[in-house]
């Protein structure tokens, strides 16, 4: 046996999909791994293997919380011809519940370029638009680093890489916080935003396939 031979040699993983060391948190069967904010079941329905949550649900989160994580879900945005801008097809995936990586019809939708689909929400905008037609499933692929405190100081402000449909629109982007806020560096869920306020178009939403891979 070689030297090389007997380092410790890196875990076996199978990559499936899912991967067998992944945290499958909807495969198409039930709603359980995911409440309201207020612990309630999630309001949303199954229909066809996939999660269909339609304004007036409310945000809802994952009952599993994490730190630093691969995150892999796919989506369809409704095909919403009236509505424009950020109206048309919203929603949100929220790192920690706090970090919102954009849903949103960007194909023919020009928006500000934060608020568009890849974007890291009002931070920084995807590198190109990758967005697929609306009704058309879509998939993210996330590399969250999570951020850090260290004495009410951040000692790493974390960062996203995000692939959208297999191409790159976030690049190990540096996540920027309020100054002087310092109270992250736990574990939080994953949360999938309910883009309703007084007057907001009824937007349904359809998710499939989400599952986390731990970082740490």
């Amino acid at each position: 046996m070689s030297a090389a031979q007997s380092e410790p040699q890196p875990a076996v993983v199978d990559p499936g999909p899912p991967p067998s060391d992944a945290v499958t948190l909807f495969d198409g069967k039930d709603l359980s791994a995911w409440v309201t904010a207020d612990g309630k079941p999630a309001g949303c329905s199954i229909e066809n293997g996939a999660m269909v949550c339609t304004t007036g649900v409310g945000n809802i989160y994952s009952k599993a919380k994490f730190h630093s994580a691969q995150i892999h879900l796919e989506f369809a945005i409704p095909y919403m011809p009236d509505e424009h801008s950020q109206t048309r097809g919203n929603s949100g995936v929220f790192l920690h519940a706090r970090y919102e990586i954009q849903l949103l019809d960007s194909y023919q939708n020009p928006t500000y370029p934060t608020g568009a689909l890849g974007a890291l929400y009002g931070q920084s905008a995807p590198l190109v638009n990758a967005a697929r037609p609306p009704q058309a499933w879509q998939t993210y692929d996330i590399i969250f680093n999570a951020p850090k405190c260290d004495d009410s100081a951040v000692a790493d402000p974390g960062s996203v890489t995000v692939l959208l449909n297999g191409v790159l629109v976030q690049n190990h982007t540096i996540i920027r916080h309020e100054p002087g806020s310092c109270d992250f560096g736990g574990d939080g869920p994953l949360m999938l935003q309910d883009h309703n306020f007084e007057g907001a178009p009824v937007t349904v939403m359809r998710f499939r396939n989400i599952w986390y891979r731990p970082l740490d």
